[in-house]
């Protein structure tokens, strides 16, 4: 099912043995378009650090009771590796991260998380490292780019056919079991009186953060005949909150 990542903003965060915070945004890959962290706001708890969560620690993305729960404790997430906000993330980083969790590298292998299935579900549990701890096996690339780019800060980005503006980037719709970006919701027309139409991600040639534009190989009479987007409700149980799609 696609999961609208706008409507996680704020969401709650949960660890095994408390509250973590709440959901600040998510990194993609744009090679592949697949969620691979997201980014916690821990408030009080960890002033002045950023938090990645990698889905290994949710497995499928499921709300229960509005709060969205981390197999991780506390301590756990506290004595992993510390990223700096204003520093992009690295691949020397992530190496170090994986690493201390137990988790397979996705950039290792041909499927969308490298070696493993589909979707980022663990087939045997992990075995964790004290931070700085290093294990066997090649060392990453420092200078190799992760790709990764936040869905907040694209978010708002133009969206240009191949003959000219359309409208632009105002959601993201995501497979909540594999995390990866299927369609982008683009707002045309007029930013007020427009409407949302759905795009598949494929259509995408490519991204110009310099220019805040995303190109798609599709013309504007194309994009405003596309799927109109509609956020419908979900039902689910009566202990938990609707989530909207």
């Amino acid at each position: 099912m696609l999961q609208s990542i706008k409507q996680l903003y704020g969401k709650k965060l949960g660890a095994s043995d408390g509250d973590l915070g709440h959901m600040k945004d998510f990194y993609f890959d744009d090679q592949n378009w697949a969620v691979r962290y997201v980014v916690a706001d821990t408030g009080f708890w960890l002033p002045g650090r950023q938090v990645l969560i990698s889905p290994y620690a949710f497995g499928t993305l499921h709300l229960a009771g509005n709060v969205l729960t981390v197999k991780l404790t506390r301590k756990q997430i506290e004595e992993s590796p510390a990223i700096e906000a204003h520093k992009p993330v690295s691949r020397q980083y992530e190496a170090e991260y994986h690493r201390y969790y137990g988790w397979p590298n996705y950039w290792e292998g041909d499927g969308l998380w490298g070696g493993t299935r589909g979707f980022p579900i663990l087939e045997l549990p992990p075995v964790f490292l004290p931070n700085g701890q290093t294990a066997g096996g090649p060392q990453p690339d420092p200078a190799a780019d992760p790709h990764l780019r936040s869905t907040q800060a694209v978010n708002g980005y133009h969206l240009q056919a191949t003959d000219g503006i359309v409208g632009h980037v105002g959601d993201f719709l995501m497979d909540n079991q594999r995390w990866a970006i299927g369609q982008l919701v683009v707002k045309t027309g007029h930013r007020f009186t427009g409407k949302e139409v759905r795009l598949p991600v494929g259509k995408v040639a490519r991204i110009s953060y310099d220019e805040s534009t995303v190109f798609v190989n599709l013309t504007m009479d194309a994009i405003e005949k596309s799927p109109e987007h509609r956020l419908v409700p979900v039902v689910v149980p009566v202990h938990e909150e609707p989530v909207l799609f």
